[in-house]
């Protein structure tokens, strides 16, 4: 039976314990909120798969193929590309070249914007100076950097090998010694990179509680004792991530080596290949051996070297931050 209430007619309680349907707008709430995260967040994952995913399934095709460039009829090769590969003496020289200057580059880089930061978090004067002035090399153009670095570490007129003769110490062959070569290199990444790295750090010192801070204060630890005990174990997810992006970036180092030695015939990473990296060797064998397959499968093995070694970092940052 309906109650009438000033001429509205209201459909009568369900019995006590009987379940209450909800509303159609109650539904569409409920839904609302179970679908609109995934909606907000679809957005990065269309793009990711158009410009990330695809390529990398693509490349991993491409590389199963004696694909030249212009080819419409590759040739099905299977695993020769990757059996080849392993074989191939320069491509390993190259992994040694791009292991090398990551090491220099890497470690020296992350120990010193760390220590940057650090100073950055005490109280300077004109500290927005200090910062602007740290990130400037990171603003720069890369091209320029490079072109830069490679008159500085000349091997006639740079500017290095004069300071060199003028402490009486004897030039060093930068751009034509394997190892030199790779101390130049690492020196630009590490003038390019150490200032971004170190306001990252910075960033996240500025958000650690102030509470622990003081109770190390209290309990009488100095400086030092505070930022080795205390500081850096709160800054292990930040370590992590720096140490993260420094290796991708180091193992995929292209533009520099590109641009080091400028002279003809050695655009290829040096005369004899000193300073090649495996991204030189692979934009060799694509735009000037025009095999795309080989090309493709360099690729995807520095792609397995990079999540390699990217996790071995992330399990010993972990351990080293404890």
């Amino acid at each position: 039976m309906s109650v009438t209430l000033a001429g509205r007619t209201r459909p009568p309680k369900p019995p006590h314990g009987a379940p209450v349907k909800p509303s159609l707008r109650e539904r569409l709430a409920r839904w609302d909120i179970k679908v609109s995260p995934y909606v907000y967040i679809a957005p990065f994952f269309v793009v990711f798969g158009i410009t990330g995913l695809f390529p990398l399934l693509y490349t991993a095709y491409v590389s199963l193929f004696h694909w030249e460039v212009g080819d419409d009829h590759p040739k099905f090769l299977g695993l020769d590309n990757y059996r080849e590969l392993f074989g191939d003496g320069q491509f390993w020289h190259a992994v040694g070249n791009t292991l090398s200057i990551f090491v220099l580059s890497s470690g020296p880089q992350i120990v010193i914007a760390v220590l940057l930061a650090a100073a950055f978090n005490t109280r300077l004067r004109s500290p927005v100076g200090w910062r602007v002035g740290v990130l400037m090399p990171y603003a720069a153009s890369l091209v320029a950097i490079g072109i830069i670095f490679s008159n500085l570490f000349g091997p006639r007129y740079g500017l290095v090998n004069s300071v060199l003769e003028a402490v009486g110490l004897d030039r060093v062959e930068w751009q034509s010694n394997r190892i030199a070569s790779h101390l130049a290199i690492a020196a630009m990444v590490n003038w390019r990179w150490t200032g971004y790295n170190a306001l990252i750090v910075l960033a996240a010192m500025r958000a650690l509680p102030t509470d622990v801070m003081e109770a190390a204060v209290v309990d009488g630890a100095g400086a030092i004792r505070r930022f080795v005990s205390v500081t850096l174990p709160m800054l292990r997810p930040t370590l992590i991530f720096v140490v993260i992006t420094s290796t991708i970036g180091g193992l995929q180092i292209f533009t520099e080596p590109k641009l080091f030695d400028a002279m003809p015939g050695s655009n290829n990473g040096g005369s004899q290949h000193q300073f090649q990296t495996v991204t030189l060797y692979l934009y060799q064998s694509a735009f000037e051996g025009f095999d795309l397959g080989y090309a493709s499968a360099i690729a995807w093995l520095l792609f397995v070297l990079i999540v390699i070694i990217a996790v071995l970092n992330y399990v010993l940052t972990r351990r080293l931050a404890k």
